[in-house]
């Protein structure tokens, strides 16, 4: 991609935004032809397909490219972004969700024309500060820029499945996996992360992404599942017959060490288990002078210091000579006929 535009903007692990402004004289030809070498370049040297979206700002590039998928390619021009827009579900603008959806639908406002009735001072009174976002973006302005990413902003690992997985068991396995793989990367550049990230993609390439934020950061790999897990419960639970043919992980909001150093597994107010939690620290608290309470270890603490063990172990004898009693037992799993 680089060789197309030194202006990448990566948005996660298998999206970019490039900036082709200017391009034409260098590669002699226009950008829509330099897009299509360079999906066929991709598919040729490394094996993947790739959906291509071309239009004049982030926003309507990024709708383009979800057009067409699998290996996609489509353009919305400046003359006809209006009429393309008009009928389109007010959840095709970025920072829709279900709960904006909801209110906007409530409010009888269905479709990207329908805002378009009103001012963005209406509409920022009404829905506060996404207002403004989405009155511009319902008259296709969006004046970011592509500004390339000098510094990491997350870590993370997923894989493509070659069978279809709708079985919980089996993508918690694959997701512990990811996890080890993800903390491994960062404890080799000594960097944390604030929050948790899970990624899947189902049988009609319907992607979703998952954010659940931390306490604190971390690059524990169990402090990492622990916080995953329930999102893959739930999204698996809302439909049982859904399988995912990818799966990823991630940590992103990343901190350089000596910044901040404590892992909690607490997860941030909002997590339903954070309430148990919070009532069990609390306990502790107040039974640290008792009996007791002397000489106990939080969950926490215990976390810590065995990821510390183990990292050590493994700096010094190789990745393999040691591992977690989860990563034992998938082993073992692995091994039997």
């Amino acid at each position: 991609m680089n060789e197309a535009t030194p202006l990448v903007e990566p948005i996660s692990i298998d999206e970019a935004f490039l900036d082709l402004t200017g391009t034409e004289p260098v590669h002699g030809c226009p950008p829509a032809l330099t897009l299509m070498r360079l999906a066929y370049r991709i598919e040729q040297e490394i094996g993947v397909t790739v959906s291509v979206g071309l239009s004049y700002n982030k926003f309507l590039a990024k709708v383009a490219s979800d057009l067409q998928k699998p290996r996609g390619f489509a353009i919305i021009g400046k003359a006809d972004a209006l009429e393309f827009l008009e009928t389109k579900p007010v959840e095709i603008i970025w920072g829709v969700g279900k709960s904006l959806k909801k209110r906007l639908n409530s409010d009888g406002l269905l479709t990207v024309g329908d805002l378009r009735r009103f001012t963005a001072l209406d509409l920022v009174r009404r829905y506060g500060s996404i207002g403004q976002r989405l009155h511009s973006f319902a008259h296709g302005e969006d004046s970011r820029s592509v500004t390339p990413e000098r510094e990491t902003k997350s870590v993370s690992a997923e894989t493509t499945l070659s069978v279809d997985v709708a079985d919980v068991k089996h993508i918690l396995d694959i997701l512990w996996s990811l996890c080890e793989r993800v903390a491994a990367r960062m404890e080799k550049s000594t960097i944390t992360g604030r929050t948790a990230v899970l990624k899947l993609k189902d049988t009609d390439f319907v992607s979703l992404t998952r954010n659940q934020r931390l306490t604190s950061p971390t690059r524990s790999p169990e402090i990492l599942y622990r916080a995953v897990e329930p999102l893959v419960r739930k999204e698996v639970a809302t439909d049982a017959e859904r399988a995912f043919r990818l799966i990823g992980v991630g940590l992103s909001d990343i901190i350089e060490d000596g910044e901040q150093q404590r892992d909690l597994l607490a997860l941030t107010e909002g997590d339903e288990r954070t309430g148990h939690l919070d009532l069990a620290l609390a306990t502790q608290r107040r039974s640290s002078h008792s009996a007791a309470g002397v000489g106990k270890t939080s969950p926490n603490k215990r976390i810590r210091k065995s990821d510390k063990a183990l990292s050590a172990v493994q700096g010094k004898l190789g990745f393999d000579a040691i591992s977690r009693g989860r990563s034992f037992k998938l082993q073992k799993k692995k091994e039997q006929p």
